[in-house]
């Protein structure tokens, strides 16, 4: 199929799937015409790879891991979970820095309102 079908058929954007060959994430065959020509097997990978940004995960980071879809072992599946697990770490860390700004922002609110009540109180007076 070309790069028209497999976009559509993968809920993608063309342009996607020409950033995803460009980061190493997916390959083609190139026509005489030079056009991309891709399996249905290519259906299923750009969708995992879609699932995969979704979690979060960048194209360098799906990149270590698809050693473990293309030649699964155990030393692969390994390192996978391994990698997985120092993004989870990552994102964890950014939601605690995420919910401490949230804190803080929340505690600046309170302030204005006690400084807008107070004014308000002051002027009705």
């Amino acid at each position: 199929m070309r790069i028209g079908e497999l976009a559509e058929r993968a809920g993608v954007s063309v342009r996607s799937l020409r950033y995803y060959e460009e980061q190493g994430l997916l390959t083609s065959t190139r026509s005489a015409s030079g056009q991309r020509h891709y399996t249905d097997y290519e259906v299923e990978r750009v969708t995992f790879i879609q699932r995969l940004y979704a979690a979060g995960l960048s194209s360098r980071t799906i990149t270590e891991l698809l050693p473990c879809v293309d030649s699964p072992s155990e030393e692969n599946s390994d390192a996978a979970l391994e990698r997985m697990g120092q993004e989870r770490d990552r994102l964890t860390a950014h939601i605690a820095e995420l919910v401490q700004t949230r804190d803080a922002l929340d505690g600046l609110m309170t302030s204005a309102r006690a400084h807008r009540d107070q004014y308000q109180a002051a002027a009705c007076a």
